[in-house]
């Protein structure tokens, strides 16, 4: 299995990157998994629910990236792997896992796998999605609502204490790192079609 390709996607929060990796996995299907940073959140069970919520979910050190890493590694020697789970509206990773397969292409995305060096260097395609600030926002406000229950407020209190910050100090920088930047992430056909091409180059 040592034809097995990594592709990084990284970017802001609610930047766009679910749907180039949407695009990717249409593409190729079958021979497509996906994993999210956001599965490998460190899991907070011994901390009081209303002390999870005021973690800072935007700094590398929230992240279990150790283990990403060695779950990656396993997945390109052909091993497949059991993942994480975790829960947004408790804020902390559940007892139960997924089983990962080995597949053709590895998709990593989250807005932080470019911070790391270990895991840059598994990647072979290194993409970032970049989103006006703005759009954002909205984005996330609009998500974080209607999926996963959290208050107007509460999206609000968080953006402009830790993401933005913490996107202004680790992922705004990290942008140096990609391969590839795609502004305006899935609605990008020019950049997406560039992208799809190359990915077939590469597996073909």
């Amino acid at each position: 299995m040592n034809d097995i390709r990594i592709i990084g996607i990284a970017g802001g929060s609610a930047s766009g990157k679910t749907t180039v990796a949407s695009r990717i996995k249409e593409e190729f299907k079958e021979n497509v998994e996906l994993i999210c940073h956001d599965y490998y959140y460190l899991a907070h069970n011994d901390i009081p629910f209303e002390e999870r919520v005021k973690l800072n979910y935007d700094h590398p050190n929230a992240f279990d990236t150790e283990r990403l890493i060695s779950d990656i590694k396993q997945l390109k020697q052909g091993i497949a792997i059991e993942r994480p789970v975790y829960s947004y509206t408790e804020h902390t990773r559940l007892a139960e896992t997924v089983r990962v397969e080995p597949k053709e292409v590895i998709i990593v995305e989250g807005f932080l796998i470019f911070d790391n060096p270990e895991l840059l260097n598994l990647m072979d395609i290194k993409i970032f999605v970049d989103t006006d600030a703005d759009e954002r926002l909205i984005r996330r406000i609009l998500r974080d609502v209607q999926e996963r229950g959290r208050s107007l407020e509460s999206v609000i209190t968080q953006y402009s204490t830790t993401v933005k910050p913490m996107h202004e100090q680790f992922v705004e920088p990290s942008k140096r790192h990609a391969d590839l930047i795609i502004p305006y992430g899935g609605q990008n056909e020019i950049a997406l079609s560039m992208l799809l091409e190359k990915i077939r180059n590469m597996v073909g």
